[in-house]
């Protein structure tokens, strides 16, 4: 597999405290957020360290796996946008950000892990597996029952809690949920990183870049990136994707709804017709007694007159 790193700097003509109002392409863009990290490693790096709570000093290599060539044109069907890392020589990380949410997540970055956890060459010791991690960045809440900013998942044991295995990990940063970053979160400045990813202007990125070295170079990147016509049209069309597709589902959801709609009025109309035959079977059922009490009465009148007569 080919090993690449990457190390761009741009010289900027000019300086972000120019830079005013509404950004062009916001950072959850899957896109940009894949340009940034293959343009930037040193970004790539103090973002890893981060979600990983490890110190920069003890991060001797930061190794994109899989790098693509930016301003190449995708499609819907093959892009490949997340970004598979070599932290240390030791230990593979799967990155990806993820804006729709398409209801697999769960699944989908299983498969993802279980890609990369998969990493024996030939001639090695089930041992010498090294550690794999999924981290999904995700703009939406996987599991509304229980919101959540940053949570890791490891297997365990269900009784005890003991994890099976410290080598197979999967990560799930909400950018939706800043409001729920613990203090560890705000130690590690996770909560900036997300902070970053959802700004909107460039106020709120330049205010999140003071004093934080590794963040005014992500803002200072972005800005050259969006500047590249080819690398923002791939960007733009990842916009076009997006809406496309909460077009789709927001035409699903109503349909959805008109269906769900409909259905609720039939079964109210099959409760009213039951109601209407439940009624119906009471009233042939009394008019059945009152045909029988007639009938009854009937018989004693005829008896009665049958004995006058004799």
């Amino acid at each position: 597999m080919k090993k690449t790193n990457i190390f761009i700097t741009y010289k900027d003509t000019i300086s972000l405290d120019d830079l005013h109002g509404t950004i062009p392409i916001r950072m959850t863009n899957d896109y940009l957020f894949r340009a940034l990290m293959q343009s930037n490693t040193n970004v790539l790096k103090s973002l890893i360290c981060s979600l990983l709570h490890l110190d920069p000093d003890d991060v001797t290599s930061v190794t994109i796996l899989n790098p693509i060539e930016l301003g190449e044109t995708i499609d819907d069907k093959n892009y490949i946008l997340d970004i598979k890392v070599e932290l240390n020589g030791h230990t593979t990380i799967n990155l990806e950000m993820q804006v729709i949410n398409e209801g697999n997540w769960p699944e989908r970055s299983l498969c993802y892990l279980c890609r990369v956890f998969d990493n024996l060459n030939r001639g090695e010791d089930y041992e010498d597996v090294r550690p794999a991690i999924q981290i999904g960045l995700l703009d939406f809440t996987l599991f509304e029952d229980s919101p959540e900013f940053f949570a890791n998942y490891y297997l365990m044991n269900q009784k005890n809690h003991r994890i099976y295995s410290d080598k197979f990990r999967l990560s799930v940063l909400d950018l939706t949920q800043i409001d729920l970053a613990t203090e560890e979160d705000r130690a590690y400045q996770i909560d900036r990183w997300a902070a970053l990813f959802k700004a909107t202007t460039w106020e709120e990125l330049k205010m999140l870049a003071k004093n934080n070295q590794y963040i005014e170079d992500a803002v200072t990147t972005v800005r050259q990136l969006t500047q590249e016509e080819k690398i923002r049209q791939q960007c733009e069309a990842r916009e076009d994707y997006y809406r496309r597709t909460a077009g789709r589902e927001k035409r699903l959801k109503k349909v959805t709804g008109e269906r769900d709609e409909l259905k609720e009025q039939l079964s109210q109309k099959d409760a009213e017709i039951a109601k209407k035959d439940d009624e119906i079977v009471k009233n042939h059922a009394e008019i059945a007694k009152n045909k029988a009490e007639i009938e009854r009465l009937r018989s004693l009148l005829a008896n009665r007159n049958n004995s006058e007569k004799k």
